[in-house]
């Protein structure tokens, strides 16, 4: 059975940073477009980062351009978040997913509708 499990997360404070990781257990992830998404307590969820399959095209939400970073290691059939210069706004729980999207254009993989299996998500709280 596919699984995907999140790790990485914590406390951290303002301007920190942490690496999240999404490592897969009966799935390749290198053969998925993976994405990462948030959701904070009371708001909707939303999508964060995303890299595709066979091109590794990445995409990212306006509010973590220039400091988050989505990388794939397939030897480790793993794909990390990076997280450079947090702030309290990035407090949430973070999960990560996979889809195949190729049918859906060359375009953003950002929505999550286009996700079939999900992680359980890591605590991320920034905070001084």
């Amino acid at each position: 059975q596919a699984q995907l499990v999140e790790s990485g997360g914590g406390l951290e404070q303002p301007g920190g940073s942490l690496r999240l990781s999404c490592t897969g257990s009966g799935v390749t992830t290198e053969y998925y477009t993976v994405g990462w998404f948030r959701q904070a307590q009371g708001r909707e969820r939303e999508g964060v980062a995303c890299i595709r399959e066979r091109d590794n095209r990445t995409f990212y939400v306006d509010s973590v351009k220039g400091r988050f970073t989505i990388s794939r290691d397939n030897t480790r059939n793993t794909v990390y978040l990076q997280m450079n210069s947090l702030k309290p706004e990035d407090t949430s729980i973070y999960y990560c997913a996979t889809g195949l999207w190729g049918p859906y254009g060359s375009g953003s993989c950002l929505p999550a509708w286009g996700y079939v299996n999900w992680g359980q998500g890591t605590q991320v709280t920034v905070s001084s």
